[in-house]
């Protein structure tokens, strides 16, 4: 039997990795409980959110957390996808994940044949680049795969030679010096990390290591109405912050970082 879900995904990249391949790398969590019983195959299904560089002007929000939140819009598409895919074939198990996920995403998806991970840990698709955010079905129904093993960015070194932060070096990605990490915690930040947010720009989250990436030009634009529909470039203190990529995190976090930016323009906290 051939399986061909272009009319289920559309236009949304999606592959498939045999379960497998993948059993003795689950991420420890509770969503582990909702994983089928004898898994076989995980079906990934990329959600590009790049929308054109006109949405990002005058932007102080990372270019991920300029659509609505992803796990309402990504969420609701796979959701709906793992549906359609149970009304077709109902003798078997369709749960999708999207973020909250047991399985591991970048690896998993590149073995999909949907990328290269990057030195960033991002993945990067060929047609999207590393604006995507990704999301699983995983099903006890058996899908032929051919497995592709993840392969090599261009190891051109421009993100590690970009990044504020320096966590882009030999040793691997630090994740905890991260600026898209600080500019999410809730401790107060050191005078090198206010330095780092204010010079980025960005009062959630950090996009310099993608947009240096030789990878990311010439790329597509999404092709999901929704994340062009809820767009919202620009966010200032007191803005509502539900529905919105940043939300679990509460006002405070992203009115403190607006402020320091609001600060270091000297304009008036």
């Amino acid at each position: 039997m051939s399986y061909n879900f272009d009319d289920i995904f559309g236009a949304l990249p999606y592959g498939f990795c045999p379960f497998s391949l993948v059993k003795a790398r689950l991420i420890p969590c509770r969503a582990m409980a909702r994983l089928p019983e004898n898994a076989q195959t995980v079906i990934v299904v990329l959600f590009p959110y790049y929308l054109g560089e006109d949405y990002y002007r005058d932007s102080n929000v990372s270019m991920y957390a300029v659509p609505a939140d992803y796990h309402i819009i990504a969420g609701g598409l796979l959701q709906a996808a793992a549906e359609q895919l149970k009304a077709r074939y109902p003798a078997y198990a369709f749960v999708p994940f999207c973020d909250n996920s047991p399985i591991p995403e970048v690896p998993t998806a590149s073995c999909a044949g949907l990328g290269d991970k990057g030195v960033n840990g991002l993945l990067i698709n060929h047609t999207y680049g590393s604006f995507c955010f990704i999301g699983e079905i995983v099903t006890d129904l058996s899908i032929p795969c051919q497995a592709r093993m993840p392969s090599p960015c261009l190891q051109c070194g421009k993100c590690g030679n970009a990044c504020p932060a320096g966590v882009l070096g030999g040793d691997g990605f630090n994740k905890g010096k991260c600026l898209s990490h600080i500019s999410q915690q809730k401790k107060d930040l050191s005078a090198e990390e206010r330095e780092m947010l204010t010079s980025a720009g960005c009062a959630w989250g950090c996009d310099i290591c993608q947009k240096v990436c030789p990878m990311n030009r010439n790329i597509q634009p999404s092709p999901i109405r929704a994340f062009y529909e809820t767009a919202k470039p620009r966010f200032i203190a007191g803005d509502s912050v539900e529905g919105r990529a940043f939300a679990w995190r509460g006002e405070k976090v992203i009115n403190r970082n607006i402020g320091l930016l609001d600060a270091s323009k000297g304009n008036k906290l």
